[in-house]
């Protein structure tokens, strides 16, 4: 069976701008599926969604739509009607580098609403009507950030250990309901966003970053094999150290200097709460 007879007829991206979200897009194309496309950035949208229809002859619905506000899942569905989705990958992230308190409650708010809360919503809406139909497939971007506490990224790297935990409970529960789910738990990736963190190097452990499409690949081809999964290499090897062989305690300190190196946050650094 091919990937679209598998997953077809429509996948829905969202956070499908750039980056890995449109790397998405442009392997699903490739795979015969038309697209839903979601992102904040209506002309950005709609020149990613253009460039994918005329290079893979698919059908591309752009939907502009903000993921931090609590209505979002329901003007998603008004706008794709009832097109069916048989594939749904949610990609969108907000993030935050820097102390905690350095930032209002507005800003990790605003990251829960967009990595943890619309991702439920979408679940529930798009995963219960693959539940009925007895096929579908559903990818969670998560991040290797969120195998320990991660200082100075806390609140994101909490909410992508909720995505990977989320992600491997669905998959037992609708796997025998014919729904494959993963997380899959990416490194540093060289996509737009990251790069314009304009980040150092955390050490010499680091691994180079990858590029968005070796990781979509990778996620693709491992769908329905596993809950879960580190995509490259040298994401594996240092997952391996940091989860099996250094104590908790140790891993955290590793994070957060790694944190405090790459964007060369003073390690005395003390902060005056924003209210």
């Amino acid at each position: 069976m091919s990937f679209k007879e598998k997953y077809g007829p429509t996948a829905l991206v969202a956070g499908a701008s750039e980056g890995m979200g449109a790397a998405y897009a442009h392997a699903l194309a490739a795979r015969g599926l038309d697209l839903v496309l979601i992102a904040r950035r209506t002309a950005q949208l709609e020149a990613t969604a253009h460039r994918i229809a005329q290079e893979y002859g698919v059908n591309v619905w752009p939907v502009a739509c903000d993921l931090a506000a609590p209505s979002a899942t329901q003007q998603i569905v008004q706008a794709i009607g009832d097109r069916e989705i048989g594939f749904m990958v949610y990609n969108a992230a907000q993030s935050y580098i820097g102390p905690y308190l350095a930032t209002g409650i507005s800003t990790h708010l605003g990251i829960a609403a967009v990595n943890t809360t619309t991702p439920l919503a979408m679940l529930h809406e798009f995963g219960s009507k693959m539940v009925k139909r007895k096929r579908g497939g559903i990818v969670l971007m998560s991040s290797i950030a969120g195998f320990q506490g991660s200082g100075y990224l806390a609140t994101y790297a909490a909410t992508k250990a909720f995505n990977r935990v989320l992600a491997e409970g669905l998959w037992y529960e609708w796997k025998p309901l014919g729904i494959d789910i993963i997380a899959c738990c990416a490194g540093a990736t060289a996509t737009p966003n990251y790069l314009n963190t304009l980040p150092g190097k955390a050490s010499w452990l680091e691994p180079k970053p990858q590029l968005p499409e070796q990781v979509v690949e990778e996620c693709l081809k491992r769908i329905g094999t596993t809950p879960s999964f580190v995509s490259g290499t040298g994401n594996k090897w240092v997952s391996f150290l940091m989860q099996r062989l250094l104590p908790r305690k140790s891993a955290i300190q590793l994070m957060g200097d790694g944190m405090k190196k790459m964007y060369k946050i003073p390690p005395s650094t003390r902060i005056t709460p924003p209210y």
